[in-house]
């Protein structure tokens, strides 16, 4: 994010995360909130992931969706086992520096698998 206002938002995200997990306290507003400057900072990738990711916990409760992968030498892919507090806040985190060209990848991945759990 580039905004310092979204920056800050971001970062209460996290520690409410941190804290309370999935379950924190007026997540889904604030993830609507952080989404608002998304739309400011005119990034579409960043806006459909942050309104993916609220009506995802909205309908589940929980953030269990399989968006990261390891690869073994044969090039195969397996999902990671990853606890649905981690799961979203690896993804908050990509957000921090959502230009960088492998966080925009991986955010990228997020938004296909969750297009395809809400779809």
């Amino acid at each position: 994010m580039k905004l310092a206002a979204a920056n800050k938002k971001l970062e209460e995200i996290i520690a409410n995360v941190e804290k309370d997990g999935v379950g924190a306290k007026n997540l889904v507003d604030d993830l609507k909130a952080l989404r608002e400057y998304a739309l400011k900072e005119r990034d579409p990738l960043v806006t459909k992931v942050l309104r993916l990711s609220y009506e995802y916990l909205l309908e589940n409760k929980s953030f269990s969706v399989q968006a990261q992968y390891e690869e073994d030498e044969e090039e195969n892919e397996y999902p990671i086992e990853i606890e649905d507090n981690e799961n979203l806040l690896y993804l908050l985190n990509l957000l921090k520096n959502a230009d960088h060209k492998i966080n925009r990848e991986e955010i990228k991945d997020y938004r296909t698998a969750l297009k395809l759990e809400l779809y």
